[in-house]
């Protein structure tokens, strides 16, 4: 009998396959102590688990194959580096020496510890790196708890994995072993385990609640990592129909890779923006991989989390010279500091925690009231400008007085580097992150001050729809294409054309071939989304006509009916080409 299961889908595709389960990833651990005369003993076990840890995941990083992307070694490197931090090495032996707990219960508290922080971060994109603790730490108590840190994984070729959740190991170690997909009952699209997916091509989905007690061992199953559905034990007419759709999929893929060389012009010759988010390192060559026109938004937070002192100014313009010579002339675009105040950045200057961080003091605010931090920054980034093509983006602005203010720390950073007779540029372009509904309503009077602004779909719907979008409980309300989100992404555009200045789009929205044609008719000219997924992007462009997409979407937009506009959404791309 047929049975289904929904999710999120994380990372698009179908594969079809026979079930592998595996168990949950959290083992258990229960409150227990050592004697005195057996602490050393045991902090020298801990130790022990930690070098077994790196040991295992250095070897599923030499297995590696060469012609894999290289992104992909740089998540083990990244959980590599986490088992060397203090935080994880040392705090729990301070525990063991102090109270004599064994190692297991000693590495919970602090992996509780650590979860609660990242648990209440405002920022969605950030709360998700807690799941990179979650990986690490199971990891080591598995081997603590002789459960070994490595689950067998044979005779998993060709097939489909159901598991509570991945660890980017786990994934790299299955994909090494030929698995069709996976899905999992937690995780989302955020986690470095699905942003891994993307970029080794494998189908999957997350957030599939019930899974594991639906699903038998060896049953067939197809999974459709667009979206989010599992299908258990498929009819064979089901099976045929989606065998078919598997070989187009990996066809098209082929045909993908040769646009990387071709400008994204529309039929009727509109030359279209494509441009990448990145945030680490590791991201910069996925830039020139994937023909990214530029950097449409560059996330800096990881300069201040988990440090005793955020990144100085030299640091910052050190990497951002770095970031511009990969770019080779093309624009980056830097976004100042987003963090809330669940994250302490500057242990001289606490802030009270904030009972709901989403709305609390966060990005701009944050900054303001910390000018301390803010300045360096903000003198890194004019100093930057000398260097290549930058442009500054402030992140949720809501009232016209926080731009000017923040107007004003940008004066006097230029004031004190003129004085010091520091390198900068004077005239760099400043633009301010759309992303309240407070801020779309007066995008018009925002246009007037600034030089180009940026949509940030993430929080706007967020924010708009009064859900967050990583709760399980609510995230079915999250739809980009409600008429409240729809109206006030247009009510931004008119304001940047009516102003002439320019609007782009940096939230998952813009990375979405299912709202490409939407927004291309609404007046968007430049879309910024994860590198990946500018060629997906790039293939509708080049099929569409916008100037017959503009009058499309205007009757489109007219409705207040959630179905009428899908269904007008699903119409307007009707006519793409998969072969092109």
């Amino acid at each position: 009998m047929t049975q289904s299961v929904s999710g999120i889908g994380v990372s698009r595709g179908i594969a079809i396959g026979r079930v592998r389960r595996l168990g949950g990833i959290e083992p258990e651990v229960q409150e227990r102590t050592v004697p005195p005369a057996e602490t050393e003993s045991e902090v020298h076990r801990f130790h022990r688990a930690l070098e077994i840890a790196a040991q295992e995941l250095r070897e599923v990083r030499n297995a590696i194959p060469e012609a894999t992307p290289p992104d992909v070694a740089e998540f083990i490197d990244a959980h590599l580096l986490m088992l060397g931090d203090a935080l994880l090495s040392e705090v729990p032996v301070k525990l063991i020496r102090e109270h004599g707990y064994r190692a297991e219960w000693a590495l919970k508290l602090q992996r509780d510890e650590l979860v609660s922080v990242f648990d209440q971060m405002a920022d969605p994109y950030l709360r998700t790196r807690r799941d990179d603790i979650e990986h690490v730490i199971h990891r080591v108590q598995r081997i603590l708890l002789d459960q070994g840190g490595t689950p067998a994984l044979d005779g998993f070729k060709d097939t489909v994995v159901i598991a509570a959740e991945l660890s980017p190991a786990d994934l790299v170690t299955l994909h090494q072993h030929g698995i069709a997909g996976y899905v999992t009952e937690g995780g989302g699209p955020l986690s470095h385990t699905a942003i891994l997916a993307r970029s080794l091509g494998i189908p999957a989905v997350a957030g599939a609640h019930g899974a594991l007690q639906l699903v038998h061992e060896d049953q067939p199953v197809i999974i459709d990592g667009g979206s989010g559905l599992v299908l258990i034990e498929p009819p064979l007419e089901t099976l045929r129909e989606y065998r078919r759709r598997h070989r187009e999929q990996r066809a098209r893929l082929r045909r993908l890779a040769v646009t990387k060389g071709i400008p994204a012009i529309s039929v009727d010759g509109v030359e279209i923006g494509l441009l990448a988010n990145i945030e680490l390192e590791e991201d910069f060559r996925l830039l020139r991989r994937y023909g990214a026109g530029g950097v449409g938004l560059y996330r800096t937070e990881f300069l201040y989390l988990d440090r005793a002192q955020p990144a100085s100014e030299e640091e910052q313009l050190a990497l951002f010279r770095r970031v511009l010579r990969t770019l080779r002339g093309k624009p980056l675009t830097i976004r100042t500091l987003d963090l809330g105040s669940d994250k302490e950045c500057t242990p001289q200057h606490p802030i009270s925690p904030a009972p709901n961080p989403a709305l609390g003091l966060r990005a701009i605010r944050r900054c303001l009231k910390d000018v301390e931090v803010f300045k360096p920054q903000l003198r890194a980034i004019l100093r930057a400008g000398a260097y290549g093509p930058i442009r500054l983006l402030f992140p949720m602005l809501t009232t016209i007085g926080e731009l000017l203010e923040a107007l004003e720390l940008v004066e006097e950073c230029r004031t004190e580097l003129r004085r010091e007779r520091r390198r900068y540029r004077g005239d760099i372009p400043i633009g301010g992150m759309i992303e309240v509904p407070a801020a779309a309503l007066s995008a018009p009077a925002f246009a007037r001050r600034l030089d180009f602004m940026s949509i940030g779909t993430n929080d706007l719907i967020q924010y708009t729809l009064a859900i967050d979008r990583l709760d399980d409980e609510v995230n079915y309300l999250y739809d980009p294409l409600h008429p409240a989100v729809l109206r006030l992404i247009q009510t931004t555009l008119d304001a940047g054309r009516a102003a002439g200045v320019p609007v782009s789009m940096c939230g998952e929205m813009a990375g979405d071939i299912c709202y490409t044609r939407l927004l291309l008719g609404m007046g968007l000219r430049e879309f910024s989304m994860p590198p990946a997924r500018i060629p997906e992007i790039k293939q509708v462009v080049l099929q569409s006509h916008v100037g017959r997409l503009t009058g499309q979407c205007q009757e489109i937009l007219s409705s207040s009916d959630p179905l009428e506009i899908a269904a007008g959404v699903e119409a307007l791309n009707a006519d793409l080409n998969p072969e092109l």
